[in-house]
């Protein structure tokens, strides 16, 4: 029997899951987090720790029609400075709880476009977190770039500010496939932007690559990927496209019908899988491709690769913090979530009190499955041993765990001395199998295909 017979039977080809970038997933949060437990467990982070901290600006020139985030368009900057403002109100309620001696190892702004602010917002905005925490020692300063809104004088702004690493937007290189997106970007303007980059001496580059797109073919997404890697960037994202319009209205723009097959789905992902070999990058979990001296290939080698909601992470910190409306901050004890709407989020903190308005605290349970499930999605193996010296489970209850992987994906799925272990041909089920391990019910309409 082939493998690509087997998945099918697996029922790769029908099932939706989560992408677990959290555990529990987003969609089991509840009310029963808010600011109060919010404030408690910022006031509970040691003394003198390095944390991470995540901006999220959500305003766009543009609204792409493929994006789900949660995003508004606006024309001028005067939503932008007030909501700027709103930020400094929030860093300055978390500055006033910090423990003394906390620093930030990872600073990431993201939205949206946090590159259409202008650059006195820019130092604006660093000033204060900056004045929050300061940067460590080792720091890593990422930005997500839109190649159609930045230029020099901003580019020179954020690498001023102390910005290392870039993220670089891509999704697909063919004119027809953007049209049909919404997203018009030319592989001139996003040389010119990573060249720019590069000349102000920000040599960390990221980038991500959309597979399962309208019209898009073989033939298509390898010319892509080809122009991707003639930017050398250190490492790549490879997401697959989810078309939810009944959650995103603007993919209703998007026809469903151009829409590859799931079957077509796997032959795309594996031909720029194949490419991005080709050209020595290393495969890191399920969707991404690092060089080999990259910090992602590097913690993956050391078992330290980590996931979270931008994916693949080589950041080791305990806690990361986000500000910003729908941001979500994660602790040991749990999950918070700022209001996602702008305007709650801007009435919350109008009033002085933190904007969370929903997250999950973490059980013990909760604790196993979730180093569980991103052991597989990182690793693509479970240790016993691990499990067993870090985590309130004993061999037993292990075993059950195992066996119902097993069960359900015969051959896909190895229990050894170690523990528990996916193969490569089993790699393509990983977020299925990985399912095994959830204890909470799925609302498949909530989440996109499996492959």
């Amino acid at each position: 029997m082939s493998t690509m017979t087997q998945l099918r039977q697996l029922g790769l080809f029908d099932a939706k899951v989560p992408r677990y970038t959290s555990y529990p997933t987003a969609p089991h949060f509840s009310d029963a987090v808010g600011p109060a437990e919010y404030a408690d467990w910022i006031a509970d982070i040691p003394p003198n720790s390095d944390i991470s901290l995540y901006v999220h600006v959500p305003f766009c020139r543009r609204l792409c029609w493929f994006c789900a985030c949660r995003t508004q368009g606006t024309k001028s900057d005067a939503p932008v400075q007030a909501y700027v403002d709103t930020l400094l109100s929030e860093l300055d309620l978390l500055k006033q709880r910090l423990p003394q001696g906390t620093k930030l190892a990872r600073l990431h702004w993201g939205g949206g476009t946090p590159t259409l602010l202008p650059p006195a917002l820019m130092e604006k905005l660093a000033g204060a977190i900056f004045a929050t925490a300061p940067l460590a020692a080792s720091y890593e300063f990422s930005v997500e770039i839109d190649p159609n809104e930045i230029d020099d004088t901003r580019i020179s702004t954020l690498a001023n500010l102390g910005m290392n690493r870039a993220s670089i937007g891509i999704q697909d290189f063919d004119e027809d496939i953007q049209k049909t997106i919404g997203r018009q970007q030319s592989y001139d303007i996003t040389k010119k932007a990573a060249d720019a980059l590069r000349d102000v001496g920000i040599h960390s580059l990221n980038a991500d690559i959309l597979y399962g797109l309208p019209h898009q073919s073989r033939e298509k997404i390898a010319d892509s990927v080809q122009m991707l890697l003639s930017l050398s960037p250190d490492r790549v994202a490879l997401y697959g496209y989810a078309h939810v319009p009944w959650m995103a209205r603007r993919q209703g723009m998007i026809p469903s019908d151009a829409l590859p097959t799931p079957e077509e789905r796997l032959q795309l992902f594996e031909t720029a899988q194949q490419l991005f070999a080709w050209d020595s990058y290393v495969d890191i979990g399920i969707d991404h491709f690092a060089k080999h001296d990259d910090g992602l290939a590097v913690a993956q080698r050391a078992g330290q690769l980590r996931r979270n909601f931008q994916g693949y992470t080589d950041d080791t910190s305990q806690v990361l913090i986000g500000v910003g409306a729908s941001a979500i901050s994660r602790f040991p004890q749990g999950y918070a979530q700022n209001q996602p709407a702008t305007s709650k989020y801007t009435g919350a903190l109008r009033d002085g009190q933190f904007a969370t308005s929903r997250g999950h605290a973490m059980t013990p349970q909760d604790a196993l499955h979730s180093r569980i499930i991103e052991a597989l999605m990182c690793d693509f193996k479970v240790s016993t041993n691990e499990l067993l010296s870090d985590y309130q489970v004993s061999v037993k209850e292990l075993g059950a765990l195992y066996q119902k992987a097993l069960s359900a994906f015969p051959g896909m799925v190895a229990v050894t001395k170690n523990g528990l272990e996916i193969p490569v041909k089993g790699r393509p089920l990983t977020r299925m199998i990985a399912r095994c391990f959830d204890a909470y019910a799925l609302d498949q309409a909530g989440h996109s295909h499996a492959i």
